[in-house]
């Protein structure tokens, strides 16, 4: 469908997807994370790799009064801080990264969370993907996010062909409008953990399966 599917089919496609996303789920860019700070979306998202946002919260409820400024958290001790955040998973390199990118932020940004690509993505621990997360949240950047779910589904969707995350990025800024790239995460995700799962994806009860290649397989 792809090679046939002409520039004016394909935007009118997309349209209508997007349409039915925000009828479906809203258009509230509200982060799943519980934070009530910048640097503390920082290391919940540093702490969400690999484990579900739910967890994260669980864990941070605790951890945030237990370290209530990034002062505190430069200066855990690492093997305590493992153990505060150990049903996170890989909790060894996060504590590490979590230590390192809050002496970073007081020592190299007078303790702000920084707004560039390039910035963010120079603390431990922090990837594009968690970079977009925070230009998206906390400073209203029109960011993608492309994690598990948008990767897969955006592929399925037609939209990118690619594998690589900062790929997939660059495609679906080019086939997305920018005030959708916030959502397209936020949508995807829901959809991706309701109706279009990984194992057993309910292509019959999906309201995008009018506008979805791979349902037609």
């Amino acid at each position: 469908m792809a090679n046939k599917e002409t520039k004016a089919r394909r935007r009118e496609r997309v349209a209508q997807i997007l349409a039915a996303l925000d009828q479906e789920y809203g258009t509230d860019t509200r982060c799943y994370l519980h934070y009530e700070t910048p640097w503390q979306l920082l290391l919940a998202v540093i702490m969400s790799a690999q484990c579900t946002d739910a967890r994260v919260n669980q864990v941070t409820e605790h951890l945030f009064r237990k370290y209530d400024s990034l002062e505190a958290f430069a200066g855990a001790d690492q093997e305590e801080l493992e153990q505060d955040i150990r049903s996170i998973g890989f909790y060894h390199m996060k504590a590490k990264n979590m230590i390192s990118c809050c002496r970073d932020l007081l020592q190299r940004f007078g303790g702000e969370v920084p707004r560039s690509l390039e910035d963010l993505t120079s603390l431990a621990g922090v990837g594009r993907k968690t970079a977009n997360v925070i230009r998206g949240n906390i400073y209203g950047e029109p960011s993608i996010v492309v994690d598990t779910h948008v990767k897969r589904i955006s592929r399925k969707l037609g939209l990118t062909d690619q594998e690589d995350p900062e790929k997939i990025e660059y495609d679906l800024m080019r086939e997305l409008p920018e005030d959708h790239w916030i959502l397209w995460n936020i949508h995807i995700i829901t959809l991706g953990r309701s109706i279009c799962t990984a194992r057993n994806p309910q292509c019959g009860q999906c309201f995008l399966r009018p506008y979805c290649p791979a349902a037609k397989e």
